[in-house]
């Protein structure tokens, strides 16, 4: 088989150079002139041991000529650089294999991922992930592009999460590019320092300085490093980072404008928007004389440490003149201090159920002659009854002036007897059952560490004292007292939303049972609970409860007479109660945070009452005559979940006053 001359000038170009020694390597040159790069491939692929892949659009022919001997990795790396010269490359594959390309098809192709452990050069195309510390990469991506090959070869991806560039090319542009990203990505002279300042506010002082180097910044736009300036109110420092250079402009200017005021001039108005102003004033007293007293202490400040602080209650502000490091402190109070507070529900549900039973008998005689026995708690005296039943006997009719009238309009039971000639004989019976169950559920709400107080019920006359003068005259002193249920809380929130409650109970009523004294005045019944709870929201608690049983046996007779055995039941007047009470007190805090709970709470609370009230015109609809449904008064519906929010104004300026619109009355007349 013969050879082409142009193929036996390719070989004789790529001969190999037999070293005259075992020692040394074998080395390559190339000579050759127009010959076929498919031909060019096969031959560095026998030489390197290397399976080369070739993609069909590879195709032309090439003409280079060496005059110096390669190794084998010089070698394959002057292959590389003529495939480039030619506007192709190589891709290594995962499996070992390479794969000659067209070099405009690779800017988007991944190359093999390289790492500083085993660096690359030359033309060889790979992938290198690069991480960088100081410098945001969405900023220097787009000037590394710029250094990418004029071909299109490669490209520069920014990854900003972990602050990341991807860089893929040939390995000479690749090592220039992380050349540059190695002088970029440095700190410089870049540090921090804290500057305390003892009379100017941090605050106003970082303002101005940032005001001035943006202005500089405007005049000298090749200036790259800005300082940066941040105030630390809670310490009254400024916090600066630049190059030494800048730092020491910066804390020379500073040292000029934090100087003494020479006159007391400093004042300022804080307009609190939650805490009150007089209760604020009080504490920020205290605070500034403390300030005062430790700077005396330490010799620091000004000598004169003249503080004024004044509380505007119209308008609910604070007029405070100071020195500036006292009215840095100060206005850190007032921060701490003007918080929106939160509000806690107090639902108590008090409960009592009262058993009655009562049994009263007894016999009264009289005589004209000879006397008579009289039991007055009976509530209706015999000789009253027995002369109005002789007057009635005379006259046939029952007047106004008869005793008997008079005496029985009082009593309640039965009353029977025997009225004739000088004997009179009256028997009374009374037997009574009563029960009475009492359920109230008073409910309030209050700000955090704020006694609130519920009372519901009636002011009652009490006689307190008399005096007579000295033409017979008596003057009484009256005094009222509440009766009803009271009830008086202080509520503080607690850490894990438990809430510690301080609390007054009441419920009290007039005993209507045990009858009035003109001299005492009437009878109270009370029952209090006074203590304190700790219960997290939204749980009941029992406050205290009463088992009452009482039984009373009251007997009046005659001496002697009344002891006998069953004639003696004629001579006495028996007298029993026997009563039941059971009271139990439960309370319920509930914790509002935030409007929404407050909305629900009112939301339920409405509509429940709402819904009882049209249920009680429902049921009654047909007593009430002459009254048509649209005059029956009713809540009105009103919507709790779609609350209208006043739009800010946009001039915060005072204006003129104008007639306020009448409110949403929510009743319905």
């Amino acid at each position: 088989m013969k050879l082409s001359r142009k193929y036996l000038a390719f070989i004789l170009a790529l001969q190999i150079i037999t070293p005259t020694s075992p020692t040394y390597a074998a080395q390559y040159s190339a000579n050759f002139k127009n010959a076929d790069i498919r031909e060019f491939i096969a031959a560095v692929s026998k030489n390197t041991g290397k399976t080369i892949l070739v993609e069909p659009s590879v195709q032309g022919n090439i003409s280079v000529r060496s005059y110096d001997n390669f190794n084998e990795e010089e070698y394959y790396q002057f292959f590389l650089s003529v495939l480039d010269i030619y506007g192709f490359s190589v891709v290594n594959l995962d499996n070992g294999l390479v794969k000659v390309v067209r070099s405009a098809s690779l800017k988007t192709a991944p190359g093999e991922i390289k790492d500083t452990a085993t660096p690359s050069v030359g033309d060889e195309f790979i992938t290198r992930v690069v991480s960088l510390q100081n410098v945001p990469v969405r900023e220097l991506a787009p000037l590394l592009r710029q250094m990418m090959d004029s071909g299109g070869i490669g490209n520069v991806v920014h990854y900003d999460p972990s602050n990341v560039l991807l860089i893929t090319g040939k390995a000479n542009v690749v090592n220039r590019i992380l050349e540059v990203i190695k002088r970029v990505d440095v700190n410089g002279t870049q540090a921090r320092e804290v500057l305390k300042l003892h009379y100017a506010s941090a605050v106003d002082l970082a303002e101005v300085i940032n005001n001035l180097v943006r202005e500089e910044s405007k005049e000298s736009p090749t200036q790259i490093l800005l300082p940066k300036i941040v105030a630390d109110k809670r310490t009254n420092s400024l916090v600066i980072s630049g190059s030494e250079k800048i730092r020491k402009k910066l804390k020379s200017l500073v040292s000029r404008l934090d100087v003494e005021q020479s006159t007391q001039g400093n004042t300022r108005v804080f307009y609190l928007k939650y805490a009150k102003a007089a209760k604020i004033v009080e504490v920020l007293t205290g605070v500034s004389e403390k300030i005062a007293t430790d700077k005396k202490s330490s010799s620091q400040g000004s000598n004169r440490e003249d503080v004024s602080i004044n509380a505007d209650e119209q308008t609910n502000s604070v007029v405070i003149t100071a020195d500036q490091s006292t009215m840095q402190e100060l206005e850190n109070v007032i921060a701490r201090l003007d918080i929106r507070r939160a509000q806690v529900l107090v639902e108590a549900i008090i409960v009592e159920v009262q058993d009655g039973n009562g049994l009263n008998l007894g016999v009264q005689w009289s005589n004209s002659e000879v006397g008579g026995q009289q039991f007055t708690k009976s509530g209706l005296p015999i000789f009253d009854v027995a002369q109005g039943a002789r007057q009635f006997k005379k006259s046939g009719s029952m007047g106004t002036d008869n005793p008997m009238a008079s005496a029985l309009s009082s009593f309640n039971g039965l009353a029977t007897g025997f009225f004739e000639g000088d004997w009179s004989v009256l028997l009374t019976a009374l037997s009574s059952n009563n029960k009475n169950d009492i359920l109230a559920t008073p409910s309030i709400v209050t700000l955090d560490n704020k006694e609130a107080s519920f009372n519901v019920g009636q002011d009652v006359p009490v006689l307190s004292g008399s005096q007579t003068t000295s033409g017979d005259n008596v003057f009484n002193t009256v005094e009222r007292k509440t009766v009803g249920t009271k009830l008086k809380v202080t509520p503080q929130i607690n850490e894990g939303d438990a809430v510690l409650m301080e609390i007054e109970q009441e419920v009290s009523s007039v005993d209507t049972t045990s009858g009035t004294s003109s001299d005492l005045g009437p009878t109270f019944n009370t029952r209090t609970i006074q203590n304190a709870v700790l219960v997290k929201t939204g749980e009941t608690v029992v406050l205290g409860g009463l088992l009452d049983d009482s039984s009373k046996e009251q007997v009046s007779k005659v001496p002697l007479l009344g002891d006998i055995p069953v004639i003696g039941q004629l001579f006495r007047y028996t007298s029993t109660d026997i009563s039941k009470r059971n009271l139990m007190v439960f309370i319920r805090p509930t914790i509002i945070r935030d409007d929404e709970v407050y909305r629900s709470l009112s939301k339920d609370k409405y509509t429940r009452f709402r819904s009882l009230q049209k249920q009680r015109i429902d049921d009654s609809r047909s007593g009430l005559v002459g009254i048509d449904d649209e005059e029956r008064p009713v809540l009105k519906e009103v919507d709790f979940d779609a609350p209208k929010t006043p739009a800010a104004p946009t001039n915060p300026a005072p204006q003129a006053a104008s007639t306020p619109a009448a409110p949403r009355n929510p009743f319905r007349q």
